[in-house]
């Protein structure tokens, strides 16, 4: 089973950094996309940063945050720099894949870390 971990996750003040990690466990036989998304409460889980055959990172955060992958320790983390109020939110790593050859192609997600950016 597929197991995806986040951390990293707290309270900062605006304009200040935070570094997220995720660590991936678990077979994945075919990896198609890996990356972080984010929720704030009452609003729609919107697309942060992701690898999908070439790195992308949702308006918001572009020139502020950076993915890092690194295959070896199965760990996509996530540098957020000159955060801001609308920051805040839970931020969920996933990865979508087949697990076996003959898998389906599916999304597997963290449970999420808070960050919360005061003014």
């Amino acid at each position: 089973q597929v197991q995806l971990v986040e951390s990293g996750g707290g309270l900062v003040q605006a304009g200040g950094s935070l570094r997220l990690s995720c660590v991936v466990s678990g077979s994945i036989w075919s990896l198609n996309a890996i990356g972080w998304h984010r929720q704030a409460p009452g609003k729609e889980r919107e697309l942060v940063a992701e690898i999908r055959g070439i790195t992308s990172y949702g308006d918001p955060v572009k020139g502020r945050f950076t993915i890092y992958r690194d295959n070896a320790k199965n760990t996509v983390d996530l540098q957020m720099n000159s955060l801001k109020s609308e920051d805040t939110a839970v931020y969920y790593c996933f990865v979508r894949g087949r697990i076996t050859w003959n898998s389906p192609i599916s999304d597997y997600w963290g449970q999420g870390t808070q960050v919360t950016v005061s003014s």
